[in-house]
């Protein structure tokens, strides 16, 4: 581990927001301190943004939002794949600052900051691909189609757990839609989110724009009557106010909050492989991942060769500061590792056993570690399996056939994604048909496709991100019809025909 210019430039960034084009000081009279979740040294602050210092903000993003707008779309393309270079240009940099901040191993973050580049440029090309459509007239003579037009300015509040790639998967879409776009980043990954803002200064000033701070900033978003949309991630209470509020406003939402992914793992499975699988689908950005896989069904015939083969993956994980040669950081903080820990206590005083894992490595004295635990006699009626345990443990309970996994995996509140491991077909297509969630993978966990629909069902959320799904999020259609010869329309126009008149009548 090495000392970089990145610590340096992180901590010129503290108390500052992006706006306008330009970091601006804020004149915020509170602060909350940025602390190194591998060290728990502190690298810096963020400003709590003033509400009034945010109306300005979105001021200048609507002034600038009318203006790109109105650019061609090969002009908004083309700016975007800058930003996209940038992000490929400074990688290293976005990506220890990144891990400094939020805790993920380094490879982790660095493969973060390339999946923002891939999205942003599949963004600046897929929008120019469907304005609108020609429709057949209903009329003789008339010209009937759609466009599809942006919303206006949109409000991005984000998570800590993949703060780069979610907001470029959001900001790309939106920004290829022709809106406007102000983030608010999560308290916890505020500093590598405004440096994450140089890739974005190509773009014409005001049109990519940053505020940080907490729950007050991101409702005072939500609520201002100048953005049209509003983009969230996190818990599923907050998911909740924020679709309430948009309901109540009329105003556009997409909502990703909570998931507790369910894995099914079948005879046919090759454990070898399944288990490598499922270590990663578990343990991966330290279990802080929507889509990890929190409950997994195995059947007996393959649970006891499943769980051996898990452990032995599991013990083989090199833990530690994300910085260095690891394969697993730190959990992002104490609140955090603390509501992991109470979820993990809970499940052991319920009837887990653990097998491997259950408490924090004994090597360090300072950071907010944890190990990975691999739980067996778990039960379905356990919280663990109702709850989003967001940390690196893998639940295992035993199932004695496919449809009573596929039950188990269906009782749930949560709907974002689900995992398979068979080589049977008719498991695999039923899987794919039954599993109630947004997302399935079969023998291929937590994939994403810039070009595929992400999202969710239940409490997991509302909407899609990603794909042509994605980009409409930041659209509205509007319906046009033309008659070019100016003809009067005598067919249903007054006055009306005395032979369509009701019989009898004068």
């Amino acid at each position: 581990m090495t000392l970089t210019d990145v610590l340096e430039k992180i901590g010129t960034l503290s108390g500052k927001s992006y706006a306008d084009g330009e970091f601006v000081e804020s004149k915020a009279t509170d602060h909350a301190d940025v602390i190194d979740p591998a060290t728990e040294k502190r690298i810096g602050q963020i400003a709590v943004t003033p509400l009034d210092e945010v109306d300005a903000v979105i001021e200048v993003s609507c002034a600038a939002q009318d203006k790109w707008k109105r650019l061609a779309a090969l002009d908004r393309a083309t700016f975007m794949h800058k930003v996209a270079e940038r992000m490929a240009a400074n990688d290293r940099r976005f990506a220890e600052a990144l891990t400094r901040e939020m805790g993920k191993p380094f490879k982790e973050a660095l493969d973060e900051v390339h999946w923002s580049a891939h999205s942003i440029r599949y963004n600046a090309e897929i929008a120019r691909n469907d304005t609108g459509r020609v429709m057949g007239n209903a009329t003789e003579g008339q010209f009937h189609y759609t466009l599809k037009q942006p919303l206006g300015v949109a409000a991005l509040i984000m998570p800590f757990n993949y703060p780069l790639v979610l907001l470029s998967w959001e900001a790309g879409a939106a920004l290829a839609a022709g809106c406007s776009v102000v983030v608010k980043p999560s308290e916890y990954t505020s500093l590598c989110t405004l440096l994450f803002a140089e890739a974005f200064a190509d773009l014409p000033d005001g049109v990519f724009q940053v505020v940080t701070g907490g729950g007050s900033v991101g409702r005072h978003m939500v609520e201002h009557e100048h953005t049209r949309v509003v983009v969230f991630t996190g818990s599923v209470p907050i998911g909740q106010s924020v679709a309430e509020t948009c309901g109540r406003l009329m105003k556009r939402s997409l909502i990703e909050t909570s998931g507790n992914d369910p894995f099914l793992i079948m005879p046919s499975a090759p454990m070898d492989v399944t288990a490598r699988a499922a270590n990663f689908s578990a343990f991966m950005n330290c279990g802080q991942i929507c889509v990890s896989a929190e409950r997994f069904y195995v059947h007996d015939d393959v649970h006891d060769a499943f769980v051996a083969k898990l452990v032995e993956q599991a013990e083989t994980l090199r833990i530690g500061n994300g910085l260095d040669r690891v394969d697993m950081g730190p959990m992002v903080s104490s609140k955090e590792r603390d509501r992991y820990e109470r979820l993990m206590k809970k499940a052991r005083d319920q009837g887990a056993t653990v097998a491997t894992g259950g408490g924090r490595p004994s090597e360090f004295n300072q950071g907010w570690f944890v190990q990975p635990t691999v739980l067996t006699d778990c039960t379905p009626e356990m919280d663990i399996f109702h709850e989003e345990s967001f940390g690196p443990v893998a639940p295992i309970c035993r199932v004695k056939s496919f449809d009573e996994a596929l039950e188990h995996a269906n009782n749930s509140k949560f709907g974002l994604g689900a995992n398979i491991y068979t080589k049977d077909l008719s498991e695999a297509i039923r899987g794919t048909e039954e599993l109630q969630a947004g997302m399935v993978w079969v023998n291929a966990p937590l994939l994403d496709n810039d070009a595929g629909p992400f999202g969710g069902s239940k409490l997991s959320g509302m909407g899609r991100q990603l794909g042509p799904d994605g980009v409409d999020t930041f659209r509205e259609t509007k319906m046009i019809m033309i008659d070019p010869n100016c003809a009067p329309q005598d067919f249903w126009w007054f006055p009306y025909q005395d032979a369509e008149s009701f019989p009898g009548q004068g």
